[in-house]
């Protein structure tokens, strides 16, 4: 990977520090959240530092340990008991503004490109319109929660289309990285995400993301 600006790197691990204290402040200081995340992002960080996920044609893929895992932790929160139970405790409000972290994503996915890392379909000037989710985020936090003047009802119209427009960008992401099965950025594949501090960005942040409209769904279908 060629040499980037600093400045790059730093924006996003500043984004994913932000992620982190939303996180653990959503959750309610949650100490198993705050540790299960720390070790994880530390993990990850020295797996991508060897180099281990610049490898893409081993079987099984190795980009499977850092997509698995989050997805795994997701699901347990969302179908067992006890997982359920922690849920119902989380302060979804926090978890809706949490998604302000999708600006600076898209920003340094803009910059990534700039630098022939990630093609122009993963930005907002391609296919990717995932900055509205984060550029409305603070605007659903203080109407939706702190006023109360949307219904429930808009409420979750609002995460369904961030739902699709995460699932959007995931697609292209994928589609796009230098695998058997990539369909876009043959020119300028997508390589950003198996470096460090870039894996973070599928490794954490985007779950994080899915986990935030989940649990709001969740809660508002259910209040309703």
């Amino acid at each position: 990977m060629e040499q980037l600006p600093i400045y790059i790197a730093v924006v996003f691990i500043l984004t994913a520090v932000l992620t982190v204290l939303l996180l653990y402040k959503a959750t309610n200081y949650s100490k198993q959240v705050i540790i299960i995340t720390l070790l994880w992002l530390v993990l990850q960080a020295v797996v991508s530092l060897t180099g281990y996920y610049t490898v893409t044609n081993s079987v099984p893929p190795r980009f499977a340990l850092l997509l698995f895992p989050p997805i795994v932790f997701i699901a347990i929160l969302i179908f067992t008991k006890r997982g359920r139970t922690a849920m119902d405790g989380f302060n979804v409000s926090l978890l809706t503004l949490l998604n302000i972290v999708r600006i600076p994503v898209e920003l340094t996915l803009y910059w990534l490109y700039l630098h022939k890392l990630v093609p122009e379909v993963m930005t907002f000037e391609g296919r990717n319109f995932d900055i509205l989710c984060g550029l409305t985020a603070p605007l659903v936090y203080y109407w939706g929660y702190i006023k109360n003047a949307l219904s429930k009802n808009a409420l979750i119209v609002w995460n369904v289309l961030c739902l699709m427009l995460l699932t959007n960008i995931v697609v292209l992401a994928m589609l796009s990285a230098p695998f058997a099965f990539q369909k876009f950025g043959f020119e300028q594949p997508n390589i950003a995400i198996f470096y460090f501090p870039f894996v973070w960005l599928p490794g954490f942040i985007v779950p994080v993301a899915l986990f935030t409209h989940l649990a709001a769904l969740k809660r508002l279908i259910r209040s309703k």
